[in-house]
């Protein structure tokens, strides 16, 4: 009788899955956010662990989720994401944030770093390059496009002379586009139609702006902004 000698082959070691970073979503566009998500989600070591359309949602969901990295939309229905970013910030300091917006980065680029943010990227950029930001900020390095990290280099390097002489750090983020609206050359009703606000609404942004940046009249505000956008495309 023949007996079999044959032993079972040891099975190969199990490969441990990678581990995936965790990624929270906050954008009022639903569309915006599942395509976000889906481009994450592909990734063998990303994955969305959660999703907010509203800053008082994210706020609770991010404190209970405690993400490896949230991605904000600059702009949200009730506060801004820079708002919302200061209020995650001092309930979970070491959370990095990257925002990602359609607004103009030389506009809220800085605003955003100066608040807290570890990167920027517009929402039109390719998809590799929203995972190399997304990569990048979790590593613990900034993120800014090319064209941005040139033209905060300029700034930096650039005579005081050449500087804009009033400081707009005060101003909110509606105030800023109010402001480079007026600098752009629109008129208040023109201001008022592109932000789908009512023109005495924006009469109070130009008071608010003119308070802000200590001018006395409205042509001093229309002098300063166009003389801040100029310098602004020179940089």
């Amino acid at each position: 009788m023949k007996t079999s000698s044959a032993l079972a082959s040891p099975s190969a070691p199990s490969i441990p899955a990678p581990v995936k970073r965790r990624i929270f979503l906050v954008d009022d566009h639903p569309i915006t956010r599942q395509g976000v998500a889906v481009l994450i989600n592909q990734e063998p070591d990303l994955i969305v662990s959660g999703e907010a359309d509203s800053a008082p949602l994210a706020t609770q969901l991010i404190v209970q989720d405690a993400p490896d990295l949230a991605i904000f939309d600059i702009t949200l229905k009730t506060t801004s994401g820079i708002e919302l970013m200061k209020n995650i910030k001092a309930l979970l300091p070491d959370m990095p944030v990257l925002m990602i917006s359609m607004q103009d980065e030389s506009l809220y680029a800085e605003r955003a770093l100066r608040a807290g943010a570890k990167g920027y990227i517009m929402k039109h950029e390719a998809s590799d390059k929203i995972l190399t930001a997304i990569r990048q900020v979790l590593s613990g390095d900034l993120y800014l496009s090319e064209k941005m990290k040139e033209k905060m280099l300029h700034r930096l390097v650039k005579s005081r002379k050449e500087k804009v002489v009033f400081s707009i750090d005060t101003l909110s983020d509606r105030e800023m586009e109010v402001f480079q609206l007026i600098g752009n050359g629109f008129s208040t009703r023109q201001i008022a139609e592109k932000l789908t606000l009512s023109v005495k609404t924006i009469d109070s942004y130009r008071e608010h702006l003119k308070l802000k940046l200590r001018l006395e009249k409205g042509s001093d505000l229309v002098r300063h902004a166009i003389q801040w956008v100029r310098s602004e495309s020179l940089t």
